[in-house]
C-alpha cells in the first residue's frame, strides 16, 4: 500500500512532538517543577494556570492534598488487586507523598509546558490514527496505530498518578519506560509506511546481532539510569549536597558506569568495520550519538551533576534507543561472515 508524503511526514512530526515531551519531562524533572500543579489533568483547578498565589484560596495546599489522598487511596488498592501490596503499603505509609508544596510561578508553567506538549504529540497521534483509519484502512497498521493512542492515554493517566504520589521514584521510572514503548511503536509504524525506512540495508549477521545487543544494553541503561535518578531524589531528601552525589550512588550507578564503556567499545569496533568497509550512515550515527551521551555522562559524574547536563544525557540516550531500533528494523543478515 503507497502511503502519501503528507501523511508520512504528519507521522515524523508526530515522532518528534513525542521526542519533545521527552525533553521537557526531563527538564521539569531537573527543575524540580514535578509539583507545580498539584492536580491533573487541570492546574490548580484551571486550563490555563495562575500566575500568582493570590489568586487562589488560603487553604489551596489542604484542598489539593484532600483530592490527592483519595487518589493515593484508589491507586493503592488498584496496586493491591495486581497482586503488589507492597508497593500499596510504602505508597500509604510513605510520609513524603503526602507534603504539599507552596505555589511556585515558574515550577507551574514549567509543568503546564510539559503537559501542554504532552496534550500535542497526544492529537498529532489521534489525527494519524484517524487519517489512517478514514484514508487507508490498513487493518495491522491500525491496530498498532491504536494500540499506540491506547498507550499514549495510559501514559498520560499514570502521569496524573506519579503527580499524585508526590513524584515516587518509581512511578517516574515506569512513566519513562511507557514513553519508550511509545516512541518505538511509533518508529514501527514509519518504517512501515516510509518507502525510505523500508530499503533494506545488507550487513553481516555479526552486525545485526550486535546491534541488537547494543540496543536492549541501551534499554537496560536507561532503566538503570532511572534508579540512579531515584538514588539522587533519596540523597537530596536526606540532605546529601550536589557534590557528595556520586560518591554516595550505589550499584546502579557503577554498572550504569560500567556498561556505557561496554556499549562504546561495542560501537567502536562496529564502526571501525563499517569505515573499513560500507560506511552505513546508521552505524555513524549511532556511534556519534554515543560518543556524545557518554561526554555527558563523564560531565554527570564528575561536573556535579550539572542540571542541563541531565537533559541533554537522557535526549541523546533517547535517541540512540531510536537510531538503534531503526537499524534493527532496516538491517537484513546477508551471508558475508567479515
Amino acid at each position: 500500500m503507497n502511503f502519501s508524503s503528507k501523511f508520512i511526514v504528519f507521522n515524523w512530526i508526530t515522532l518528534v512532538s513525542i521526542y519533545l515531551v521527552v525533553i521537557a519531562g526531563s527538564f521539569v524533572r531537573i527543575s524540580g517543577s514535578g509539583m507545580g500543579c498539584p492536580d491533573w489533568p487541570k492546574c490548580f483547578g484551571q486550563w490555563i494556570p495562575p500566575t500568582d498565589s493570590t489568586v487562589l484560596p488560603k487553604d489551596y495546599k489542604e484542598i489539593y492534598l484532600e483530592k490527592r489522598e483519595k487518589k493515593v487511596e484508589k491507586f493503592s488498592g488498584f496496586l493491591e488487586k495486581l497482586g503488589f501490596d507492597d508497593k500499596a503499603s510504602q505508597l500509604r505509609n510513605d510520609p513524603d507523598v503526602y507534603t504539599e508544596e507552596s505555589f511556585n510561578a515558574r515550577k507551574t508553567w514549567t509543568e503546564y509546558i510539559n503537559r501542554l506538549l504532552g496534550f500535542l504529540a497526544g492529537n498529532f497521534m489521534l489525527l494519524s490514527f484517524l487519517w489512517m483509519f478514514i484514508a487507508y484502512r490498513n487493518s495491522g497498521l491500525l491496530l498498532i496505530a491504536l494500540g499506540n493512542l491506547v498507550l499514549m492515554g495510559i501514559e498520560a493517566w499514570f502521569g496524573s498518578i506519579v503527580v499524585a504520589t508526590n513524584l515516587v521514584p518509581w512511578t517516574i521510572t515506569v512513566h519513562m519506560l511507557l514513553a519508550l514503548i511509545i516512541i518505538a511503536v511509533q518508529t514501527y509504524i514509519l518504517f512501515r509506511i516510509s518507502p525510505m525506512l523500508q530499503r533494506k540495508i545488507l550487513v553481516p549477521k555479526w552486525v545485526k546481532t550486535s546491534v541488537w545487543l547494543i540496543f536492549l544494553i541501551t534499554f537496560y541503561q536507561m532503566f538503570l539510569g532511572t534508579q540512579v535518578r531515584e538514588d539522587i531524589d533519596a540523597l537530596v531528601k536526606a540532605g546529601y549536597s550536589r557534590e557528595e552525589w556520586v560518591a554516595s550512588l550505589g550499584l546502579p550507578f557503577l554498572i550504569h558506569r560500567s556498561f556505557s564503556w561496554l556499549v562504546l567499545v561495542g560501537l567502536v569496533f562496529m564502526a571501525w568495520k563499517n569505515e573499513l568497509s560500507d560506511k552505513i550512515k546508521l552505524i555513524r550515527g549511532a556511534f556519534l550519538i554515543l560518543v556524545i551521551e557518554l561526554v555527558s555522562g563523564v560531565l554527570l559524574a564528575y561536573a556535579d551533576m550539572p542540571g542541563l547536563v541531565q537533559t541533554a544525557h537522557l535526549v541523546f540516550a533517547t535517541l540512540l534507543f531510536g537510531l538503534l531500533w531503526i537499524a534493527i528494523l532496516r538491517f537484513k543478515s546477508n551471508t558475508i561472515t567479515t
